[in-house]
């Protein structure tokens, strides 16, 4: 099983911000004589820098859940290998929601760019990508997921009982779990995403589709999209049939 994460909202200059942060507050105490116009871009400044502290801060509380819920997953996991049966994992995949989708996110929905408004109403700020074998192993691994005590399930979208209408299949989740801290505790929301290796496969292609061709999409190529999609949902209930088949000789 393969397991990344992705966190798209690293801050390189963590580091220097804080020494940053530290040389504005000694000019700021030690140099009440700089002119004016100086010590109120300092002040800018200094608002910048705990903003941007502030954002991190909250993003690794969203990074600390995203590792809770993978590791369960990798438990879950691990118990069927020792109990010498397949995995129903076959890869997990994280990453954490780049600033800048979270600001245009929050304007599509008429929000506030705040971390209020941020934390309040977006569900997939932390995303975990789960791809298993077989659509069964989707459900189970939900099922099992969701029987653990500090998992609360707040949202569920079935897109393999009914798929979009570009043919996009998966199961979306939104959990929320504690994440405990020195000196609170933070509910955090987390979308995770159940999908199978081919139904991955089709999504991440039509994906780079759209992302690579700017251009509206011409009908003919959304239809012949849709019927790749069924051919892919077709292949996976064939597949699974026969791992059943192969099951039952066992």
């Amino acid at each position: 099983m393969k397991t990344s994460i992705i966190d798209e909202n690293s801050f390189d200059e963590a580091e220097i911000i804080e020494q940053d942060v530290e040389i504005i507050d000694d000019i700021n105490e030690n140099d009440s004589n700089l002119p004016a116009d100086i010590n109120t871009n300092l002040s800018i400044d200094n608002d910048y820098f705990k903003m941007a502290m502030h954002f991190q801060q909250i993003i690794m509380v969203y990074e600390s859940a995203i590792k809770q819920i993978v590791t369960k997953l990798e438990i879950l996991n691990k118990e069927s290998t020792v109990g010498h049966k397949r995995n129903p994992i076959e890869t997990i995949k994280s990453r954490i929601k780049s600033p800048d989708s979270i600001a245009k996110k929050l304007a599509k929905k008429n929000l506030p760019v705040t971390f209020n408004a941020m934390t309040e109403n977006l569900n997939d700020v932390a995303g975990v990508r789960v791809i298993c074998p077989y659509i069964s192993d989707i459900y189970n691994i939900k099922d099992i997921l969701l029987k653990q005590p500090d998992i609360k399930l707040l949202k569920e979208c079935d897109y393999i009982e009914k798929p979009k209408e570009s043919g996009y299949r998966s199961l979306h989740i939104v959990v929320e779990t504690p994440v405990y801290l020195s000196k609170s505790v933070h509910n955090v929301k987390v979308e995770i995403q159940l999908r199978t290796i081919a139904m991955d496969f089709w999504a991440s292609l039509e994906h780079e589709l759209h992302y690579k061709n700017t251009s509206k999409v011409p009908d003919s190529v959304r239809r012949e999209l849709y019927r790749v999609a069924e051919t892919i949902a077709m292949t996976d209930r064939e597949m699974e049939e026969i791992a059943l088949e192969l099951q039952a000789l066992d």
